[in-house]
């Protein structure tokens, strides 16, 4: 049984356990105007932009937002415009009743549910292109896609308005994307990074690890203990980008069901190769498991005293 009870404007449901009962909302211009009275109250909003099928990653931002704001928000909309012709949207694993109950035990107080229609009503003639730092990695791989997700985290982000934005550092180069374009445009945003949430064995947590079978499963935390490997090999004094890249691809060689993509060492602002290894950048790896594609990253360490 729910009970409402005041909360400003904008009273709250709760359930026979005191949680707060999340508020759904389909539209844009409702979700806008809830936000828009949320801060009108003086509360800070932190939003949680998400294509759902929400795991342990996704409730760590969760949680963060509704820690660090009086108020936490999360979307849930599979961008169709992040898909290439070669990927199939339709396959997309979806749990939506899941999603609103893990929202609900991270404190969010409101989920926007919008359907394709409501974000695109007619084709976009507009997109959102970030040069130089979308044209590596996943954006090789997937030339369509990184246009696709600033477009629609630059739409996200309008609809909201000024908020802490929460995005998983496991993808590290759309982490960088938005934080590029967010500067660019100059979005009232503060884009938080968080830190990847991983599996007992170490592999990174991903709505595409469903997709993997028990042999793949199994030889996916080879990622995990690449990016490892190379860290062990800057605390031990190693400072050539060459030297950590082949350490990186080799470990990831040695696993026969792992298929390497790339593996690289980059300056963790711009992505671009670095001259000398040094702490604070990233290294970056992925590989495919059969069809599957999974990506890591770890910050490169400072060398061991």
């Amino acid at each position: 049984m729910l009970r409402v009870v005041a909360y400003g404007r904008l009273p709250r449901k709760i359930d026979d356990a005191g949680a707060v009962v999340p508020e759904i909302h389909e539209t844009i211009a409702g979700f806008r105007a809830t936000l828009e009275l949320e801060r009108m109250e003086g509360r800070t909003v932190g939003l949680v932009p998400t294509m759902g099928f929400l795991h342990e990653g996704h409730a760590s931002l969760m949680r963060r937002a509704s820690a660090e704001n009086e108020t936490a928000a999360v979307t849930i909309f599979v961008n169709p415009l992040q898909f290439a012709a070669s990927e199939d949207l339709g396959d997309y694993p979806r749990d939506l009743d899941h999603d609103l109950a893990l929202a609900a035990d991270c404190g969010i107080a409101h989920v926007f549910v919008p359907s394709v229609l409501e974000m695109y009503p007619e084709p976009m003639a507009t997109s959102v292109h970030v040069a130089g730092i979308t044209a590596r990695f996943e954006g090789a791989s997937r030339p369509e896609h990184f246009a696709g997700v600033a477009t629609v985290v630059a739409k996200l982000l309008a609809i909201t308005g000024p908020c802490r934005a929460y995005f998983g550092e496991k993808d590290f180069q759309q982490l960088a994307v938005v934080r590029r374009m967010a500067r660019d445009l100059s979005l009232p945003v503060d884009v938080v990074g968080c830190p990847i949430v991983r599996d007992l064995d170490g592999l990174a947590l991903s709505s595409r690890n469903v997709y993997l079978d028990p042999t793949q499963r199994a030889a996916a935390p080879v990622l995990q203990r690449a990016l490892e490997a190379a860290a062990e090999l800057v605390r031990s004094g190693a400072t050539d980008p060459g030297a950590v890249r082949d350490c990186l691809a080799d470990t990831i060689r040695g696993e026969p069901a792992a298929a390497l993509d790339y593996a690289d060492v980059v300056d963790a602002a711009t992505l671009e190769p670095v001259a000398e290894v040094a702490a604070g950048q990233r290294l970056l790896v992925a590989a495919a498991f059969g069809s599957t594609r999974l990506l890591d990253n770890l910050e490169v360490p400072g060398h061991a005293r």
